[in-house]
């Protein structure tokens, strides 16, 4: 929304504002400072496009605040301190501004009383509206930038999380020794973190090498200046990349004619004209290599996210703990981070934190809670 448009006046009370009325404005007011001093710090830490909008969705706070400060008039008293949610808000703004607090922000303007207020008008309601979906498409692109690398760390912790604790209390149920136990938890975190990191090795070189197959040989461009005009071969090749047939020919057309135009023989390092074409380059492209990394930094990676989740239900009985004791530390260990894995998907996909934590408990608690009856029915029978 324009930082020139202006509010409507605001809906006339035929009443004194009472106590009540001036308590949930001045805090109404609070707020509103509070939110466009978050929109500022953010800014702060960004340049270009972004910072200008987030400048703009303060301009709009400061809009909210006026709002506020024309009813109270002059008893608008001292300012007073936000809610603590958002000055929680303007702390994380304030040191990180990163993607999870523009999802925290996302959810702040979701929260408006606006709607409901008689005293808000229509306009600052909508506002708000529209101040959440200006957020979350800020949000997303920085949802876009870690997506891969943020599933993968999520993936990575949770199996080692789940699937260790699993294996530990599957074990432990049927009654073996706690060194047992202990070694077992060992040798599944490095079963586990070997089989991911070779499995994403593998997954990633596959990706590349796919890729290595698919891009052009950079030697093909020293032979263009040679082709024949009439026939025309380079046509062929455009087509196989997926343009259609009138236009391969045109654009084949357009790079031969451009290159019988050159004064010099085509190089080998030179660009071929016509190869910014998404569908006529003959350069070797490196971007979608780089986005896929390499075959070394995905296995280390995902090898060090299964360990950190993985060692968390070994941890009691590398502390001497055994028996119930350590079946139930390891389990709370390991649900609290769950929980905390899930609260962080939720908060990043705009969702609410606490129903993506409890899914994540559940599940994982399932599928944990599945071996630790198999292995007490186990135990039972060998007993």
């Amino acid at each position: 929304m324009s930082a020139a448009q202006e509010l409507p006046e605001s809906p006339s009370t035929e009443s004194p504002a009472t106590p009540a009325d001036i308590r949930r404005w001045r805090q109404y007011l609070a707020d509103e400072r509070a939110e466009a001093a978050v929109y500022r710090d953010l800014a702060s830490r960004r340049v270009g496009e972004e910072r200008e909008i987030l400048l703009a969705l303060a301009e709009a706070e400061a809009r909210h605040e006026a709002h506020w400060r024309d009813l109270l008039g002059d008893q608008a008293g001292p300012p007073k301190r936000g809610a603590v949610r958002t000055r929680f808000l303007g702390f994380l703004a304030r040191r990180f501004g990163s993607v999870f607090v523009l999802a925290l922000a996302q959810r702040a303007e979701a929260r408006s009383p606006y709607d409901s207020d008689v005293d808000a008008t229509k306009t600052m309601a909508a506002d708000e509206r529209i101040h959440e979906e200006v957020v979350r498409g800020l949000a997303a692109r920085g949802r876009q930038r870690l997506a891969g690398s943020f599933r993968a760390a999520v993936f990575g912790i949770n199996d080692g999380l789940v699937s260790n604790l699993a294996l530990v209390l599957g074990i432990g149920a049927t009654g073996v020794p706690a060194a047992t136990i202990l070694f077992t938890g060992i040798a599944g975190l490095l079963a586990g973190a070997l089989s991911m990191g070779a499995g994403e090795y593998v997954s990633v070189r596959s990706q590349r090498e796919l890729l290595e197959a698919s891009t052009p040989q950079a030697t093909a461009r020293t032979v263009l200046s040679h082709l024949d005009l009439a026939a025309n071969e380079l046509t062929l090749v455009y087509r196989a990349q997926g343009m259609a047939a009138e236009e391969a020919e045109a654009h084949a057309h357009e790079v031969l004619r451009t290159l019988t135009m050159a004064t010099g023989p085509v190089s080998v390092a030179a660009p071929v004209p016509g190869s910014d074409s998404p569908h006529g380059a003959l350069d070797p492209a490196t971007d979608e290599h780089e986005a896929i990394g390499t075959g070394w930094g995905a296995a280390t990676s995902s090898f060090c996210f299964f360990a950190s989740g993985a060692i968390l239900p070994v941890l009691p009985y590398l502390f001497g703990l055994e028996g119930l004791t350590a079946i139930v530390v390891a389990s709370v260990l390991v649900g609290l981070a769950l929980l905390a894995t899930g609260a962080i998907v939720g908060l990043l996909s705009g969702g609410p934190p606490l129903r993506r934590a409890l899914r994540q408990l559940l599940i994982g608690f399932a599928a944990a809670g599945v071996t630790y009856v198999l292995g007490l029915l186990f135990g039972t029978s060998l007993g």
